[in-house]
């Protein structure tokens, strides 16, 4: 059953079935609008590189703009089950507000990393390394990768310390409920680029980031049970032990 805040939203266009779908269309379709446009910075850094191997360092740098976007996504996705109206463009630049510096202070390392990374593989032909060296790369990158997108979960739903943040970003790591379905998201991410292009995957990434949410919410829900004042629960053992649990997103 909808909650009260999302059944206000959703009277706006009206209450039956037609009126839900319509506000729940209507609010992913803002959020990719304004995601789309917060993030054209990352395209045009993109655009202006070319495809040579000897740019790969540079591209994950290219996409270290993108992380309050995506941040602010989460945010406004998530509080459209929590707006009392339709106010997705709201809910958004709320989330971004409160969100980019948190997010940065995250995703730019995971992005200085993957450059490294993807800059390794690029240059395991020309170096004459063995092919192994590239996959034992992919595997770090890829494991860069998902605690990153954990990370960046956790700054858009929560206030904690960058250190904490980082320690809980890897404890859910391991966690194979969350951490296979955003491998999942990654791969057909990366097949959609292979498939089609980048700009499919641009315009369209309220679609994952919308998933990204729903795969993430187990640890979204875990996180608020055991470290946050309104779970008012206790870590359990060998859990990290944030100190400064309050959540200053919530009203």
């Amino acid at each position: 059953m909808a909650d009260a805040p999302q059944a206000g939203a959703a009277r706006e266009l009206g209450d039956g079935v037609l009126g839900r779908a319509a506000a729940f269309v209507y609010w992913h379709l803002v959020v990719g609008v304004l995601l789309c446009l917060a993030t054209v910075p990352s395209v045009v850094l993109l655009m202006l590189l070319g495809r040579s191997a000897g740019n790969a360092l540079l591209v994950p740098l290219c996409l270290v703009p993108a992380g309050p976007a995506l941040a602010a996504a989460l945010f406004a996705l998530r509080d459209r089950t929590r707006a009392e109206g339709l106010t997705p463009a709201r809910s958004f630049l709320r989330g971004y507000r409160l969100d980019w510096a948190d997010a940065l202070r995250v995703w730019t390392p995971a992005c200085v990393a993957l450059g490294v990374v993807a800059g390794g593989i690029a240059n395991v032909g020309p170096a004459g390394l063995p092919g192994a060296y590239a996959a034992v790369l992919l595997v770090v990158g890829v494991l860069v990768l998902l605690w990153a997108l954990n990370a960046l979960t956790l700054s858009a739903f929560f206030g904690f310390r960058t250190r904490d943040t980082v320690r809980l970003a890897a404890y859910y790591l391991a966690r194979p409920r969350v951490t296979v379905g955003l491998l999942a998201l990654v791969v057909v991410a990366v097949g959609v680029v292979w498939l089609a292009s980048e700009a499919v995957l641009w315009l369209f990434a309220v679609v994952l980031v919308g998933f990204w949410r729903t795969t993430a919410q187990p640890m979204v829900d875990d996180v608020t049970a055991r470290f946050t004042v309104e779970g008012a629960g206790a870590p359990g053992p060998g859990a990290p032990d944030p100190q400064d649990p309050q959540d200053p997103h919530d009203p």
